[in-house]
């Protein structure tokens, strides 16, 4: 797809787009950005757009996209004026996910927001990189080795890797 891309064609990067949208949405809310997630998005596609002459062949797009997409969140997050709160950052992640449908049970309705709230309030008290590790690991079901890729870190199992324990 990638290749496609480089060699012009239009249509392969929008693929890339629709395929990719939502995953880096809820990275660019989960990570901070909050009502400015779509501005996020809109940019690192932008970024990733202007720089894959850079991206290495082989490589996975996934991963690289989000670590564009943290950076695009940690630079929105700094030129704030002010600190988004938590609330806003549970509104923002509600917006992003569908609404729960008017069938489900009210108690695991209730269970989920309050599972919600404890998540980002725990996550509001990771340093910066530890939130990016579970974000990507757990709450975008990122593999190891996406993971990795994502934060710039050696591979899981490589020597570089094995040497850092």
């Amino acid at each position: 797809m990638i290749a496609r891309v480089r060699a012009g064609e239009a249509e392969a990067y929008a693929e890339l787009v629709r395929a990719f949208t939502g995953l880096a949405l809820r990275a660019a809310v989960a990570l901070g950005a909050g009502a400015d997630a779509e501005d996020v998005v809109q940019q690192a596609f932008f970024k990733a757009y202007c720089s894959l002459g850079r991206f290495r062949d082989g490589s996975a797009f996934k991963p690289w996209l989000l670590s564009i997409v943290a950076n695009e969140t940690r630079n929105t997050v700094r030129s704030a004026v002010r600190q988004r709160s938590l609330v806003g950052r549970e509104a923002a992640l509600a917006e992003a996910e569908p609404l729960i449908p008017e069938s489900a049970d009210p108690a695991v309705a209730a269970l989920r927001d309050e599972r919600r709230t404890a998540l980002l309030a725990a996550l509001d008290r990771l340093s910066e990189e530890h939130r990016l590790v579970v974000t990507y690991r757990y709450l975008l079901e990122m593999d190891e080795t996406e993971t990795a890729e994502a934060l710039g870190w050696p591979r899981p199992g490589s020597t570089r890797a094995s040497a850092r324990r």
